[in-house]
């Protein structure tokens, strides 16, 4: 048997790398500012550990593009290269020496917040220029080296004139990539991929107006000067601990992330845990609409303040895709392009401590302040129920804060929410029935008419309310929910009401008769009951299981997670057996007026359901002009 060692040609890598490396072309500047940003904090960790000797001073990396000729400059005054580093590093692709930095500083170069894992960062330069150079000098005492390559596996190495510790990468940029020779495409790059990287990163100049001299008249002009213009900030909210931050940094730092965004967030989150993975970040809960989807990918991700992506899916649960903000982690595991995530368990561990995390702040902001936490609820209870729908973990914690309003405007949690239900079903055996209104408006006589009983309505408005109601049913011991316009309510309006018909058996019949003569939808099943002769003469209802059904269908989207097929329509016809309208049908004589009194008492139910429409709705109103008349 035979073995060996198997050898990369590297006579095609630079094609493959500026075909393949990177999904966009744009990720080099940020690849490149990542290196200089690594080479400077390599510097502060062996100057602080007194390995050397030189004086770390105030650095700060430089991006310079020259139009005229066709070059991008990236300046560092961090830690510099000798003529064997540029060997061992920039000439061996895939090396990492980041890696190999933070291995042989083991004990204390796990906080300097080096970046590098892949060694491949430094080649994307490669996707956007035809030639590049690398002029170093370390910060050893050794001479500087000058580098170059024109894309083929050739280089030259030789020694250079630079006096200053640092590097210097020059790009000289080719025909198809000259969109980056734009002085706004690299600040818009710079402001999406660095805005907050540790070391401060200039690009250009720009002018401070400075304090008017003491004499000056009103009318001179305040004297100016040019300084530099430092894009990113350094020191980011995040970065901080909670205790040194106080509400205005919050806000602040909010507005920095989003400038268009002009309301303010109504509460913050700060995340910040080192064990058994390091995450940091700041989540912010903004005035949510009912809209699922037009919230998300706000939440911006980043590796050691160098921005990843805005997609965070896998990392923060699809429930807080809606929220806006930062997280900061090392331990995330990306690929090669650190664009994609790789879900492995550290990401499983990392999505259930931000779950855990904002449940109890929730819990924390209830508790603290209930009367703040009930007028904010409307902005954040899409958020809330979304979770509950869809994470065991925070259905269970949400238990404490979940709030469930009613349509005079209180609220209850659930366990206050049981207790007051029980004071108005006098079978305290039976399953407990919640009723709840969805469109205050449209169902504003039904509500009506369960209050009169003295039932509590909730106000359940959300667009996926219908699938939380399934998930509570099923999870909490004899529970029920109906809607005011559903048929479990005539049930509970009897319970303690019971009236006796003033129709004999042989009438029932016969207005029945009369009705289903009339009625041609099939889809209504009349229905009899003795009520209140106060009540309506016709109420309409629906099965409440088959109602519910067709909602989740619409918000599951037809093809989507809850869709199903068409469903089809059911209705129910109550018609009050002692109201005196329905007696005066009943002996009618002329069957054309009978016909006219049930059809318009049968549109006003319709109408009042919101059942009443095109043509048959015009047919209504001028059949009312013609009574009136």
């Amino acid at each position: 048997m035979a073995t060996g060692k198997i050898n990369v040609s590297v006579d095609n890598i630079f094609p493959l790398i500026k075909k393949f490396l990177y999904s966009d072309h744009e990720i080099f500047l940020r690849e490149l500012v990542s290196n200089a940003t690594d080479a400077t904090l390599k510097l502060k960790h062996l100057t602080s550990i007194g390995e050397a000797k030189v004086e770390y001073g105030n650095p700060m990396i430089e991006v310079k593009v020259d139009k005229e000729g066709k070059k991008i400059h990236l300046i560092d005054q961090g830690i510099g290269m000798t003529e064997e580093e540029v060997k061992k590093y920039i000439n061996e692709v895939a090396f990492s020496g980041a890696e190999e930095f933070l291995n042989k500083y083991e004990d204390g170069a796990k906080d300097t917040g080096i970046i590098g894992h892949f060694g491949l960062g430094f080649y994307s330069s490669f996707m956007v220029a035809n030639k590049v150079e690398i002029i170093t000098k370390s910060y050893k005492d050794e001479p500087a080296v000058h580098w170059s390559c024109d894309g083929s596996p050739k280089f030259t190495i030789k020694k250079a004139k630079k006096e200053d510790r640092g590097t210097e990468i020059v790009l000289h940029i080719a025909e198809d990539s000259t969109e980056f020779l734009e002085e706004s495409r690299i600040t818009e790059l710079l402001k999406k991929y660095n805005k907050f990287m540790p070391i401060p990163i200039k690009f250009g100049t720009k002018t401070e107006t400075l304090p008017k001299p003491e004499g000056a008249k009103e009318e001179d002009p305040a004297p100016t000067k040019e300084v530099d213009n430092i894009i990113n900030n350094p020191n980011p909210a995040w970065t901080k601990q909670p205790t040194d931050l106080k509400d205005e940094d919050y806000s602040g730092f909010y507005r920095e992330l989003y400038p268009m965004q002009f309301e303010e967030p109504l509460f913050h989150i700060h995340l910040n845990v080192d064990y058994p993975f390091n995450l940091t970040g700041i989540l912010y809960f903004p005035k949510l609409t009912n809209d699922l989807n037009i919230q998300k990918d706000r939440i911006q991700l980043y590796q050691n303040q160098v921005f990843v992506t805005d997609n965070v899916e896998g990392i923060v649960p699809e429930f807080l895709t809606m929220l806006r903000g930062v997280i900061d982690s090392p331990d995330i595991p990306l690929n090669v392009s650190r664009s994609y995530l790789q879900t492995d368990g550290a990401v499983k561990k990392i999505s259930s401590y931000i779950t855990r995390k904002v449940a109890d702040k929730l819990n924390s902001l209830f508790k603290n302040n209930r009367e703040d936490f009930e007028q904010k609820w409307n902005d954040i209870k899409i958020v809330i129920e979304y979770g509950m729908l869809s994470e065991e973990k925070f259905f269970e914690k949400a238990d404490k804060f979940a709030l469930y309003p009613t349509v005079d405007g209180a609220y209850f949690t659930f366990e206050e929410l049981q207790e007051k239900i029980k004071d108005t079903q006098t079978d305290k055996d039976e399953k407990l029935v919640v009723l709840y209104a969805s469109d205050q408006e449209s169902q504003h006589s039904y509500i009506g008419a369960a209050k009169a009983k003295g039932y509590e309505v909730l106000l359940m408005d959300s667009p996926i309310i219908g699938h939380l109601m399934q998930k509570l049913e099923t999870s909490k011991e004899k529970l029920s929910f109906a809607r005011v316009d559903a048929d479990h309510i005539d049930n509970l309006i009897k319970k303690d009401d019971t009236q006796i018909s003033k129709l004999s058996d042989e009438e029932k019949e016969k207005l029945k008769t009369n009705l289903e003569e009339v009625i041609s939808d099939k889809s209504y099943t009349v229905q009899l009951e003795a009520m209140d002769s106060d009540a309506s003469p016709f109420i309409i209802t629906e099965p409440e299981f088959m109602r519910r059904m067709k909602d989740m269908q619409k918000t599951g989207g037809g093809g989507g997670m809850f869709g199903m097929g068409g469903m089809p329509d059911m209705y129910n016809l109550i018609v009050n057996t002692n109201h005196e309208l329905v007696g005066e049908i009943l002996n009618t004589k002329t069957a054309k007026k009978r016909e006219r009194l049930i059809n318009q008492s049968i549109d006003l139910a319709r109408l009042s359901k919101g059942l009443l429409k095109g043509e048959e709705l015009t047919n209504f109103i001028k059949r009312s002009y013609e009574m009136v008349k």
